[in-house]
């Protein structure tokens, strides 16, 4: 992807160990379009058992932040290079905003042109390690998230290596997925489908939440696709091999690919993300046509 020295986004709210500051700058809506707490579950990496898995262990699942001095505010360095952030550190997260900032312009364009309606921005919260956001604490285990409470999108950027380290899916693209991904969460969000999914799913059995939370993760995927669809489109910076590389990613974190691969049986009934094959089916979909209407997994016969 043709992303160095472009435009970032201003919507990155930067809690790393040793960021000089948080910076977001967008204004969030007064009010919410409902109150109930929503964290979507990422790209699919199984948070809450690793959380029951520390708390068995003997450790703290109360994760706090660390960003903050004992006065209360943010912790500075004023070094030229703060602790632990490498020039490689730097560069992925100067790529992100990037993507973050493309996500921007694409979606106020879809939002206007195919639904008539105003896009409203989320906020980017980078983090190291473990981070507080307004649906609970996590920690970098989770693997990137939405919170619909506060519209933001969180990343710990030590995902970017652990794609091609951990699920063998590398470049930028494939992270570039994972962003779109938390931002179709947020689009759904927008559109209300994550809290009808919320209300839907408070009188179903576990395995039927299962098969709901399945089709809200696939849509987030097709409109992953149909963002990519924009930056090659209308940007141009989609390059020979990008799309590939987010199809592996997609593929990479299905839920019978990550049984496999932790040695599980593969149970579909405790899918809660979709099957490799049905992540890349939707993302290409998006991807292929661009077009909203024809991302409807929740009336979809086949996913």
């Amino acid at each position: 992807m043709e992303w160095k020295n472009r435009e970032q986004s201003s919507n990155v709210d930067d809690r790393r160990e040793g960021a000089a500051q948080r910076n977001a700058t967008s204004e969030k809506p007064s009010s919410k379009r409902n109150s109930g707490l929503r964290a979507a579950g990422g790209v699919g990496l199984g948070g809450i058992l690793i959380a029951v898995i520390v708390m068995l262990l003997g450790g703290d699942p109360e994760i706090t932040t660390e960003n903050t001095s004992a006065t209360g505010q943010p912790k500075t360095d004023k070094s030229p290079h703060p602790k632990g952030r490498s020039a490689k550190e730097e560069e992925q997260a100067e790529f992100v905003k990037v993507v973050l900032k493309d996500t921007e312009n694409a979606w106020h364009q879809i939002f206007e042109e195919q639904l008539d309606m105003e896009y409203t921005e989320p906020t980017l919260v980078l983090f190291t390690n473990k981070v507080k956001s307004g649906c609970g604490k996590e920690t970098k285990e989770t693997g990137p998230f939405y919170c619909s409470y506060d519209e933001s999108l969180y990343i710990d950027l030590s995902f970017y290596d652990e794609l091609k380290r951990e699920y063998d899916a590398p470049g930028d693209f494939a992270m570039a997925y994972v962003i779109a991904h938390e931002v179709g969460h947020h689009v759904q969000h927008l559109l209300g489908k994550m809290e009808w999914v919320d209300e839907k799913s408070e009188d179903l059995s576990e395995i039927e939440a299962n098969k709901l939370s399945v089709r809200l993760e696939l849509q987030a995927d097709f409109y992953a696709g149909v963002w990519a669809h924009y930056a090659e489109d209308q940007l141009g910076v989609v390059q020979n091999g990008d799309i590939d590389e987010a199809l592996n990613a997609a593929a990479a974190l299905g839920d019978d690919e990550l049984m496999r691969e932790t040695g599980e049986e593969v149970r579909p009934e405790s899918f809660d993300h979709g099957t490799s094959a049905q992540r890349k089916r939707w993302y290409l979909k998006g991807y292929e046509t661009g077009d909203l209407k024809q991302g409807d997994t929740f009336k979809a016969k086949k996913l």
